[in-house]
Order: C-alpha cells, then structure tokens, then sequence
C-alpha cells in the first residue's frame, strides 16, 4: 500500500522521520513517497492545492496524509476522507477543499477511535501520534467507518471562479504561486476557449496587461531573443492558465500574490 505525505514540516528537523516510523510500526510494509515538505508554513491553501494537484497520479486505494495543520491541539477535528479512489488523513481545516471540489460524494469521518492512535498523543504533533498511524492503520485494510463516525459538516474554504462581467469581460483570480513564481490562476479551457483565443484576448494584472498566451514557456525565444521580464500566458499542467516570465517570477516582477485579481478582455 502506498502512502504519500504532504507536510510544511521541512526536512531539517525530526518531524518527517517520526512519522514515517509511527506508519512504518503500524504498516511495516508500506510504500511511503514524499509529496512535498515544503509547502510555506501553516498555508493550508497551498497545500491543498498542491495536495489536489499531485494526488490524482497515484494508483487507486492511496492513503494521502496532509499535515499543514496551523490549529493542532485546538477543537478542529481530525478526519479521514474517503473517495473514490484515494484516502486521505489529515486536520479538518479547509486542507481538502479542493477533494471536496472534485468529488462532492466522497465520505468524511470524524476520527476518535483512540486504539489506532499512539498510546501518549502530544498536543503539538498530532502528524505523529494521530495521523500517521491511523494512515497505517487504512494502509493495513481498516475501514474509515471503523475510525470514527460519519459527519457532514466538515470545513472547505470557498474556491473561487470566473465571473462574466457586465462588459463581457472574465473576471478571475491567481489561486497559488508555485516555486518558480508562475500565478495560477481559476481560469480553464471552459471559461477560455479556442474562440476566445482566436478573436485574441489581453489579460489584465497589477496595471500590466498580458497579449501572449504561447504553448510552452519558451516558445518564441529562439527566433526573438531573450524574453527575460516578459510577460504571458500558458496553459499549466493542472489544466489552469498560469501566468508567467520566462526563466523569471512572474509573481515577483508583478507584485502579484495568491487572490490578485486577473481580468481578461476580449478584443
């Protein structure tokens, strides 16, 4: 069985490694990967963006523990999700709002069973003594129902889409940043189309308005030169368009961050 964790812990300290040996006690047999550590400290809008964004190339039946878990030791539940293809083990905090998105009938339950816990749980890491055994507890063939109860009102943040203004223009947003400061935004194929794209459209940001939508990030380069600092489009590998300078931040050279607005206008 393969369990992947996704965390904001970094590699530097002990985090990481205890709990992969509270999973390892539980399911000595289990297939661990690394998603990311470094996701920035207590963002749990990047990491369920992140978390959405990597899950879906897994096989079926993969435990997915997501850590980024800001209110640990308070009220917030800790929970199991359980789609239709994937688990996932993590805080109740917003962190699985994009799953939500995608499969509106996947099943939430509540974990309180304290025999899939370890003996001692500390108050500030319950990626250890709570999550990570409980992973290697589905990992060993426990069913999510045996965890705890059902419950349906489970915390998901609002995710943002297009809207059509009166002038016909879209209004959107940039949803995440990524490492190289490529701005995601909530625009897909459905809200711009081939159509959209032959009648030529600009995309306006921060007062800087974007003309090229290219193919690859360094379309154009070889016949043009440098295009250090310029500005364009491209469609991402999430399938939302991505707001980019080559071999540069976008996100820094146009004082953008996560929520920025981004409006496209037909010409």
């Amino acid at each position: 069985m393969i369990v992947t964790l996704l965390t904001d812990f970094g590699t530097a300290d002990y985090f990481v490694g205890a709990m992969k040996g509270a999973i390892l006690s539980v399911c000595p047999s289990a297939h661990i990967v690394d998603l990311t550590h470094g996701i920035p400290a207590h963002d749990v809008h990047a990491a369920a963006f992140t978390l959405c964004a990597a899950c879906e190339t897994f096989p079926p039946q993969t435990v997915h523990v997501a850590v980024v878990d800001p209110g640990v030791g308070s009220a917030r539940r800790p929970i199991v999700v359980a789609g239709h293809k994937h688990l996932f083990v993590g805080p109740d905090n917003g962190i699985f709002s994009y799953i939500y998105a995608r499969e509106p009938d996947a099943r939430v339950f509540h974990l309180t069973n304290g025999n899939y816990f370890r003996p001692s749980v500390s108050a500030t890491f319950h990626g250890r003594d709570l999550f990570a055994p409980v992973a290697g507890a589905i990992a060993n063939g426990i069913e999510p129902r045996v965890l705890g109860e059902m419950v349906t009102n489970y915390t998901k943040f609002p995710l943002p889409t297009p809207k059509v203004l009166e002038d016909e223009s879209l209004e959107a947003s940039v949803i995440h940043i990524d490492h190289f400061g490529n701005c995601i935004t909530n625009i897909t194929a459905r809200d711009l189309t081939d159509e959209h794209l032959r009648r030529r459209v600009r995309l306006r940001i921060n007062e800087h308005e974007i003309r090229s939508v290219r193919r690859f990030f360094a379309e154009e380069s070889a016949v043009e030169g440098t295009v250090e600092n310029q500005f364009f489009a491209v469609w991402g590998s999430t399938g939302f368009l991505e707001i980019a300078a080559y071999c540069d931040s976008a996100a820094r050279l146009l004082g953008v961050r996560r929520g920025a607005s981004v409006k496209i206008i037909n010409e």
